[in-house]
């Protein structure tokens, strides 16, 4: 019985009545047992399927992301690429909803690790952490809710599972992945404090833009090139073979971020390794691969870049 109370008050997003201002919002009233919840032969290994992967995805204004009423009380969502740290109450939402159109004008799939939030601009990624058993989720947030009071976040049933939340609701720290940390890969480390990227170049463009981006950085401004590498690698591009093209793949305003993400690369694509080297340029630490002959060629590495360690790499040229 506290399982169905439980379940009784979680409230759905997708497909429930439009605000005044047009955004989809669904309504306050706690549905009942038969109208939300799960389906009674849900599918198997939900608690098994990967998190949401995140991408740089424009952020549009207006539709989604314009201010907007529900229930007599108004709504503002972030305007742009900003970080949000929350905590309070998630719930979720399931069958009623299943198959709808979110608020972002997608269709809710519960099954999918999405989730919706009042304000946080869509789409955007962000990480849950359950405070109770300390799991973690990645999920794509293309809806808008909850609008109860004290929560902050709408899971879908397959979040909700892997959190452990589907028979109550519960507290939850919500962390959101800006784009700075998606082009970084510090969110794969879990966004560490100790060593926060530095605003990239590519900030807010949308991904199918960022390999055609290009800085041109004079040779007086580059101070070193360094390098951590297995011992069994071939030595890095130095500072005196530093002409040429080269694909940036992160940013950081810390040495040390930018020498752990290089371990990491290293030892997840070899391919890269030997080309890898740390430009100190005016304190901002930059990842670089290179360098390349032509523009070309530091092209066709970009794009395997992007492909295999899904991030937003940059081109710069280095004289």
């Amino acid at each position: 019985m506290a399982a169905l109370l439980g379940v009784a008050t979680l409230v759905g997003c997708a497909g429930t009545p439009r605000s005044q201002d047009g955004v989809v919002a669904r309504s306050g009233a706690a549905p009942s047992w038969e109208r939300d919840g799960a389906h009674s032969n849900p599918p198997q290994g939900v608690d098994s399927l990967p998190d949401a992967e995140p991408v740089i995805e424009h952020i549009r204004s207006g539709g989604p992301n314009k201010p907007y009423r529900v229930l007599g009380r108004s709504y503002t969502p972030v305007a742009g690429d900003e970080p949000m740290k929350q905590r309070g109450l998630a719930s979720w939402y399931g069958k009623k909803f299943h198959g709808r159109q979110t608020a972002n004008g997608e269709t809710y799939d519960m099954y999918a690790m999405t989730a919706a939030h009042p304000t946080m601009p869509l789409p955007s990624y962000a990480r849950v952490r359950n405070l109770a058993n300390g799991r973690e989720v990645i999920v794509r947030v293309n809806d808008r809710g909850p609008f109860h009071p004290g929560r902050i976040i709408d899971l879908s049933y397959a979040a909700a599972s892997k959190l452990g939340l589907l028979n109550h609701i519960g507290r939850v720290e919500v962390t959101r992945i800006t784009h700075d940390e998606i082009a970084s890969g510090a969110w794969r480390r879990g966004g560490s404090d100790d060593a926060p990227p530095a605003v990239m170049e590519a900030r807010a463009a949308p991904l199918e833009m960022a390999p055609n981006a290009a800085i041109e950085v004079p040779a007086e401004a580059v101070h070193q090139v360094a390098a951590v590498r297995p011992a069994d690698q071939a030595a890095p591009a130095s500072a005196d073979a530093a002409a040429g093209f080269w694909v940036q793949l992160g940013a950081y305003r810390q040495r040390d971020g930018a020498e752990r993400f290089q371990r990491s690369v290293a030892a997840d694509h070899g391919w890269l390794a030997p080309r890898l080297g740390i430009f100190d340029d005016a304190a901002i630490f930059r990842l670089q691969a290179g360098p390349y002959a032509s523009r070309d060629e530091a092209q066709a590495a970009a794009d395997r870049v992007r492909d295999e360690l899904r991030l937003v790499p940059l081109i710069v040229e280095r004289r």
